[in-house]
């Protein structure tokens, strides 16, 4: 989907993060930390996360992509991020770069998306919820965890994709006070589309699957396309700015400490 072709065997196994499995262009991706829930971090599922969305978009093979995490959370750590990252402008490089791939990466995806949000997902929230079917389990909640109430600016995707998808007034709040939003008030705000017990999650998602796939290819993909633009535009306006002044603010919080 845009770029040379890549086999599924090139990268299925590549991730310490992500399992993958694909049956009949169906793709499956479970984020985990060692087997269980997600522990977010840079080294770990966030480059990760860049080369393997990249890579995805880039297999025609992928007709519908369905993501999941595992045991009883979506994404984290639980619990408070107190301290900035003490980055150099060369480490913050790194971090910048994986930023700009993997939500471009993630927003390439020409195939339908539907996230199975198996709990909270309070680390990059965006990456669940800017899918096109958004399920949730009657557990699940939202929170950007990591960035403003941790004093880093959230730069990196969020500062555009959820006013996108909330709407600018809450989108602030959102990111502002850390609030923690659950399931029900995420679905009225049009965040998530189908609320669900856990265990019925992957199942519900594998008929959402089969249900887009009675269309034919170029009708889904071109309705992804045409759906998302926006995002794409906005992404290529913003991303980068976004995550130069993030860097920029973690820079002048280093050099106060040292």
């Amino acid at each position: 989907m845009g770029g040379s072709f890549v086999s599924f065997e090139d990268y299925r196994d590549r991730y310490e993060t992500i399992r993958m499995e694909r049956h009949d262009g169906v793709l499956e991706l479970t984020f985990h930390t060692d087997g269980g829930p997600l522990q977010w971090s840079a080294a770990g599922s966030h480059a990760d996360c860049a080369d393997a969305f990249a890579q995805i978009a880039r297999d025609e093979g992928n007709e519908v992509v369905i993501m999941t995490g595992t045991g009883d959370a979506f994404s984290g750590p639980l619990g408070d991020t107190t301290s900035v990252p003490r980055l150099s402008p060369r480490g913050w490089e790194t971090i910048r770069r994986h930023g700009l791939q993997l939500t471009r990466g993630l927003l390439d995806i020409e195939a339908i998306v539907i996230s199975a949000v198996n709990g909270p997902a309070i680390r990059h929230p965006e990456i669940p919820l800017v899918a096109d079917i958004v399920l949730a389990a009657d557990t699940a909640t939202f929170q950007d965890s990591a960035h403003f109430r941790a004093g880093v600016v959230p730069g990196d995707g969020l500062h555009y994709l959820l006013p996108a998808l909330m709407g600018p007034n809450r989108a602030r709040y959102f990111a502002l006070t850390g609030q923690v939003l659950g399931v029900q008030e995420a679905k009225d705000l049009g965040l998530v589309a189908e609320i669900l017990p856990r265990e019925q999650l992957l199942p519900r998602a594998r008929e959402l699957a089969e249900l887009v796939l009675r269309q034919p290819l170029l009708t889904r993909r071109y309705t992804k396309l045409v759906m998302t633009e926006s995002l794409r535009r906005s992404t290529q306006e913003l991303l980068g700015y976004g995550l130069a002044l993030e860097g920029l603010a973690i820079a002048d919080e280093v050099a106060g400490q040292g």
